[in-house]
C-alpha cells in the first residue's frame, strides 16, 4: 500500500514525511482491517512530524481523524462486519484495568495508545484498529464532513464540558481553527453567545459567519465578562489575558497537547474562584456523546482537500495559518 512515512522528525518546511510503498497491516483477533478514504491533518499532527511531541513510535505512519470502511475483520470481531463505515480518533486503545480506566478516564491511562503518534495512523491506504475503539458514523455526512469532528470535535466537546458550559452562558474562544469552528456550532446550538479572539480579518469574519456576537484578537477587551473560555492556540502568553476576561467563578480551559511556556502572572487573576482545566485526549464516551449531537445539529465544517501525496504541503499551509477550517487528506 501506499503511505506517508515519517522516519525522522524534522521541521516541516523540509518534507519529512516520505510517500512509498509500505507493508498492508494484518488485523490481529480483535481488529477491522480499514480502508481509509479521508484523514484529517491536525495540529498534533504537526508537533508529532516536527519533534515537539517526544518518543513517537518510528517509523511513523502520522494521522488521527479517520474515515474509511472495514474491508476485514479479526476472526474475534463482533461489533462490526465488512462494509461497515467507521471512524478512528486520536484514542487508539487504553487497558481498561487501571484506575483511570475503571473511572471514566481512560484518556488519562498510562498504557494509552494513541493514532498516529505511538500506533499508526491514517495517511496511509490502510490502517488497523481493535473493533472497541472504532466509532460508527451514521448516515448524513460525508467522509469529509466527518474527519474533522474526529478529533477537533470530540476534544473541541470534552472542552466544553469540561468548561461548565451551560445553556446561555458567555464562551470565549482564543483561536478560530479546526476544532474552534466546531465548537462554537454547538454553544449556539445551546443559545450561547460567544466570542472569539482570533488573528486575521477573514478568521474573524468566519467566527461572525458562524454566529460569534463579538470578535477580536487576544489582547483586546470583550464588551462583557465571560462565564467561560476555551483557549485552542498553543501560546501560553494568552492565559493571562484569558482570565482578565474571565467574570468571577469563571472557569478557562486549556485544550493543548503541546504549548508555549505560561508566563507569571498576578494572583489576582486566578481568585475569585475562578479555575483553569486543561484538556488531555478524548474518551469513547465523549465521541458517543458527541457523534450524534453533531448529526442532529447538522454541524458544518470547512474543509480543504488535499491529495495523500501532498501532506508535507497541508501541514506547511496548516503551520503557516493558511488554513480556513480544517485541512483533509483524501485518500
Amino acid at each position: 500500500m501506499k503511505a506517508q512515512i515519517l522516519e525522522n522528525p524534522a521541521p516541516i518546511d523540509s518534507a519529512p514525511l516520505q510517500f512509498i510503498d509500505w507493508e498492508r497491516p494484518t488485523p490481529q483477533a480483535n481488529d477491522l482491517l480499514v480502508k481509509v478514504h479521508v484523514c484529517g491533518v491536525c495540529h498534533t499532527d504537526l508537533h508529532v512530524v516536527e519533534g515537539d511531541l517526544t518518543q513517537p513510535q518510528l517509523p511513523l505512519i502520522p494521522g488521527h481523524q479517520i474515515v474509511g470502511v472495514v474491508e476485514a475483520v479479526g476472526a474475534e470481531v463482533t461489533r462490526f462486519s465488512p462494509g461497515a463505515r467507521v471512524g478512528i480518533p486520536w484514542l487508539h486503545q487504553a487497558c481498561g484495568y487501571c484506575d483511570y480506566c475503571q473511572a471514566g478516564l481512560e484518556n488519562l491511562c498510562d498504557n494509552a495508545r494513541f493514532t498516529g503518534y505511538t500506533a499508526q495512523g491514517g495517511y496511509a491506504e490502510f490502517t488497523t484498529v481493535h473493533e472497541d475503539f472504532a466509532i460508527p458514523i451514521p448516515d448524513g455526512f460525508s467522509d469529509l464532513e466527518v474527519a474533522p469532528l474526529l478529533c477537533g470535535g470530540i476534544v473541541g466537546y470534552r472542552s466544553l464540558k469540561l468548561a461548565d458550559l451551560e445553556p446561555g452562558e458567555r464562551l470565549g474562544l482564543y483561536g478560530f481553527g479546526g476544532s474552534a469552528h466546531i465548537c462554537i456550532q454547538v454553544a449556539r446550538h445551546w443559545d450561547c453567545e460567544v466570542y472569539v479572539f482570533t488573528r486575521g480579518k477573514e478568521r474573524q469574519q468566519h467566527g461572525l459567519d458562524l454566529g460569534a456576537v463579538w470578535t477580536g484578537q487576544a489582547q483586546d477587551e470583550p464588551p462583557v465578562k465571560l462565564d467561560r473560555s476555551i483557549i485552542f492556540a498553543p501560546a501560553g502568553w494568552i492565559v493571562p489575558l484569558a482570565l482578565q476576561h474571565l467574570r468571577k467563578a469563571g472557569t478557562l480551559c486549556i485544550n493543548a497537547i503541546h504549548t508555549t511556556p505560561i508566563p507569571a502572572m498576578k494572583y489576582q487573576l486566578l481568585w475569585h474562584e475562578r479555575t483553569i482545566r486543561t484538556v488531555a485526549n478524548a474518551t469513547r464516551q465523549d465521541a458517543e456523546e458527541f457523534i450524534p449531537l453533531a448529526a442532529e445539529i447538522g454541524i458544518h465544517t470547512t474543509t480543504q482537500q488535499f491529495d495523500l501525496p501532498d501532506a508535507n504541503q497541508a501541514l506547511n499551509l496548516l503551520k503557516r495559518r493558511e488554513i480556513n477550517g480544517m485541512s483533509v487528506l483524501v485518500v
